[in-house]
């Protein structure tokens, strides 16, 4: 059996026997032993009891979280003309319509989050299966197809959260960096969480989160109390 290095034995000792925790004593823990050469990132998991196969059990949505991510979100839009104008003046990374899609079906992805106008969709559906797969199509349940470009551009770029239940039952996302203050990343948490509570579905049977559990991108994980973890 391979030893375990100094860091991650400190950081196993100091996790040890803690389960079910609050959220302030999750991020405490998580910033305490994030020791890494690198800003990590904070890591949520939620293991939901849906069956995201039966479409009335499925969960997604959108948050943005009060605090923002701590990361560069590069976005492409899809749109031409004034809209096109507008999102290149909002901030927008990559702008483009049909030249856009010929360069995603040659490979290239350079984006965190794709954008459309409802005009566009009939070009980016041919996407689907391209994008689908990274959770990157545009959607209108998350304000990712709309005609208000300007404003996706800027939520996208000010900390808002995409999620979506995977095919285990668990949705997770990034909800800031180990740098961040304490009680922003709480704040970000309880968005978080919150978030996914108001999007349980119509076919949910039984308890809904099953489990929560943090980490940072190189540290151990620890669950946190589910009863109290939102934040109303």
């Amino acid at each position: 059996m391979a030893k375990l290095g100094k860091r991650t034995r400190a950081a196993r000792e100091a996790f040890a026997g803690k389960m079910n925790v609050t959220v302030e004593e999750a991020v405490s823990l998580i910033k305490g032993n994030a020791n890494a050469k690198f800003d990590e990132t904070v890591e949520i998991a939620v293991c939901l009891g849906v069956d995201p196969r039966h479409a009335d059990q499925m969960v997604r949505g959108v948050v943005g979280l009060p605090n923002g991510t701590g990361k560069d979100v590069r976005v492409a839009v899809f749109a031409r003309g004034p809209k096109a104008e507008e999102a290149q003046a909002a901030g927008a990374d990559i702008v483009g319509a049909e030249d856009l899609m010929e360069t995603i079906q040659g490979g290239t992805i350079d984006f965190d989050r794709c954008i459309a106008t409802p005009d566009m969709m009939p070009v980016v559906g041919r996407l689907g299966k391209v994008l689908g797969p990274r959770n990157l199509m545009p959607n209108p349940k998350v304000g990712t197809v709309t005609m208000d470009v300007a404003d996706a551009v800027k939520n996208a770029k000010g900390g808002e959260v995409q999620f979506k239940v995977e095919k285990a039952g668990v949705v997770h996302a990034g909800v800031g960096k180990a740098s961040f203050d304490e009680t922003k990343l709480v704040e970000n948490v309880r968005a978080f969480i919150d978030a996914v509570a108001k999007a349980k579905p119509a076919g949910a049977k039984g308890a809904y989160m099953k489990k929560i559990a943090l980490s940072s991108t190189m540290g151990p994980g620890v669950t946190v109390d589910v009863d109290n973890a939102t934040g109303n």
